[in-house]
């Protein structure tokens, strides 16, 4: 994709996270690897609903503005970082989407095996320390997160998430806030079904199939045995295995 595309589909993105109100007023940042010593980032005091192209801005991973016109988000250190951590992600999308936020303020990292795509293409999402925005340290305090998850909760900030591509990077946003939502959901409901051990290990079987390397593993309990009155049914790993693989395929089939 050449420097153009990128920047309309930076445009995009922005336009995006303003419609599904993920970031308010100039919130939020989105930045895209160029190469392996250049981004395009959105810039500071812009609304990302709105934006125009031209107002995105170009630099080097160590900190050259090579724009002509405008300046990069404050937050640029913070994707930085990310690239720098782990040169294979390609894009960055920084907002605050509300019930990610809220997760973020109470510090309360998303881990519970409940949504079988969750598993598959987030992982478990960790809070990192709270660090004042705009800072260095902010970088720092996501760094231990870089190689080994696909999005982090800023401590009472928002969310964070990456990916080998914009697209991929975005869907991992608008992932997390749905995953929120449902957490939130099945507390008002009573306590969730969890995902034992044998299943948590045929959804990461079918993440390395897909080519996810990353997002941790969840903890997990061991195989449970589903009883009724008239019977008992233990469900084995073929079986489970086969209708999580089922399932998995018919809602990535479907997006």
């Amino acid at each position: 994709m050449n420097e153009i595309k990128i920047r309309n589909a930076i445009c995009d993105v922005g336009q995006k996270l303003y419609d599904k109100g993920f970031v308010a007023a100039n919130d939020g940042n989105i930045s895209v690897k160029l190469d392996e010593n250049t981004i395009l980032v959105t810039p500071t005091a812009v609304s990302k609903g709105g934006m125009k192209a031209d107002e995105i801005v170009k630099m080097t991973l160590d900190g050259e503005i090579l724009s002509a016109n405008g300046k990069p988000s404050s937050e640029v250190k913070m994707h930085i970082q990310v690239y720098k951590t782990n040169p294979s992600i390609q894009a960055v999308v920084h907002a605050h989407p509300p019930i990610a936020t809220a997760f973020a303020v109470a510090r309360v990292p998303m881990e519970t095996p409940i949504l079988a795509e969750a598993v598959v293409n987030l992982g478990v999402v960790p809070v990192s320390d709270f660090a004042l925005p705009g800072t260095n340290e902010v970088p720092e305090s996501i760094k231990p997160y870089v190689q080994d998850y696909n999005a982090v909760l800023l401590a009472n900030h928002g969310l964070l998430t990456w990916g080998r591509d914009l697209r991929e990077a975005f869907f991992r946003m608008e992932s997390v806030e749905h995953y929120g939502k449902i957490l939130l959901y099945v507390k008002q409901i009573g306590d969730p079904r969890e995902f034992n051990c044998t299943e948590i290990d045929a959804l990461l079987d079918i993440r390395k199939k897909i080519g996810v390397e990353s997002g941790g593993v969840p903890a997990c309990k061991p195989a449970y045995v589903e009883k009724s009155d008239k019977s008992s049914k233990e469900y084995s790993e073929v079986e489970l295995i086969g209708a999580i693989t089922k399932e998995v395929i018919k809602q990535l089939n479907g997006r």
